[in-house]
């Protein structure tokens, strides 16, 4: 169920929406091998109708499943909007669109939310990445064969 809200609620005093909004809902088409949402979005919001616009205000938190850029390992990020405040007009050109007295938000957080990923997840701030020794030792031994022998070594016993 997106998450929405009916105008009619508001004409006598502020709503209070707390709960979950799950992830079939909020849809995101992430591309980013990186980063995964296994959980759902929780939300605690207030929304206040203003004379020609909604005011809404409070947290948005998601857990991500994610991937370290730098040495692999798996973790979870906690990504937390708090505050969170949003402005929607209701008149105008930048009014947001009503359908039987209902304003969806649900767009309007996944893209907020989107916007708050993390770039390049990192486990640690500090992570240091793979160890540079290994990598290196794989890198020097992987193009030479060490069972025969190297071919400028026949033409050093040539005398001429």
């Amino acid at each position: 169920m997106p998450l929405t809200v009916n105008l009619r609620h508001l004409e006598n005093r502020n709503l209070v929406l707390r709960g979950e909004l799950p992830l079939t809902e909020l849809d995101f088409d992430a591309h980013d091998e990186m980063i995964r949402v296994t959980q759902p979005l929780h939300y605690d919001l207030e929304i206040e109708m203003l004379d020609d616009c909604l005011l809404v205000e409070g947290l948005l938190r998601l857990r991500l499943d994610c991937q370290c850029v730098r040495c692999l390992k798996n973790f979870e990020f906690e990504l937390e909007l708090d505050p969170w405040t949003l402005h929607l007009p209701l008149e105008g050109e930048d009014a947001v669109s009503i359908k039987n007295d209902c304003v969806d938000l649900t767009p309007l957080v996944r893209e907020d939310i989107l916007l708050e990923f993390p770039q390049h997840p990192l486990c640690r701030p500090d992570c240091n990445g793979l160890k540079q020794a290994s990598v290196g030792k794989a890198f020097e031994t992987a193009g030479k064969d060490e069972s025969k022998p190297a071919a400028w070594a026949e033409l050093n016993k040539l005398k001429l």
